[in-house]
């Protein structure tokens, strides 16, 4: 798909129903949202704003983000499913990223952040993903991690164990966030994990539409 293409796409997906006496042109407002999510700092977006005569505080755009609700579209059927866990830092504070790649596309099919790494919340995250997903008759590629093996197991899921090969897809996603999150940890400062997963999730959008 043309870059052009697919960023317009980006930018028809971004819902501003939550919109209400905002003077901003609402394209500004779709713009600096992808702008934001695709890496452009808050400061630095705030600076893009005031090119076109629109001065906002940086919690502004970030308030703009976070009411969007953006979410990775529902209804994928992919063959296979690289489901991994990870330690991501959020503010100072430890927290369990899940999240689940199709290896074929590199869509982020479903993020979810949690406090604490447990079997329950894994099965938590599948169930959640099968919901969203048409995945039942898809293989999931896993590591050694027994709550995904265990989850799996639970749901009645095909799935092999995979460290290499096309788990590197989730692999590289999760070596992104991580990053991205670095990049932006003042915008996590003070922010419920709540908020947070908000963030990541409006991430995954942005990501599905402009890799």
């Amino acid at each position: 798909m043309p870059e052009n293409d697919r960023l317009d796409g980006c930018l028809d997906e971004i819902d501003l129903e939550f919109v209400e006496r905002e003077a901003t042109p609402r394209l500004l407002m779709k713009l600096s949202i992808q702008l934001h999510l695709a890496e452009l700092p808050l400061s630095n977006t705030v600076s893009f704003l005031e090119v076109f005569g629109v001065s906002r505080a940086r919690s502004t755009v970030h308030n703009w983000v976070h009411k969007a609700d953006l979410q990775p579209q529902t209804g994928r059927s992919p063959d296979h499913v690289a489901v991994d866990e990870t330690v991501i830092r959020i503010d100072g504070e430890q927290y369990w990223l899940y999240a689940a790649v199709d290896p074929d596309s590199n869509e982020l099919l479903h993020t979810k952040l949690e406090t604490t790494r447990t079997n329950a919340l894994a099965e938590m995250f599948f169930g959640e993903l099968r919901e969203k997903h048409n995945v039942d008759d898809a293989v999931f590629l896993v590591d050694d991690a027994t709550p995904l093996k265990e989850a799996c197991h639970r749901h009645g899921l095909d799935f092999r164990y995979e460290p290499r090969g096309n788990r590197n897809s989730v692999e590289r996603v999760f070596r992104e966030v991580k990053r991205r999150t670095d990049s932006f940890s003042n915008c996590f400062s003070h922010v419920d994990p709540a908020t947070a997963d908000d963030w990541l999730k409006s991430f995954a959008f942005v990501w599905n539409q402009l890799i």
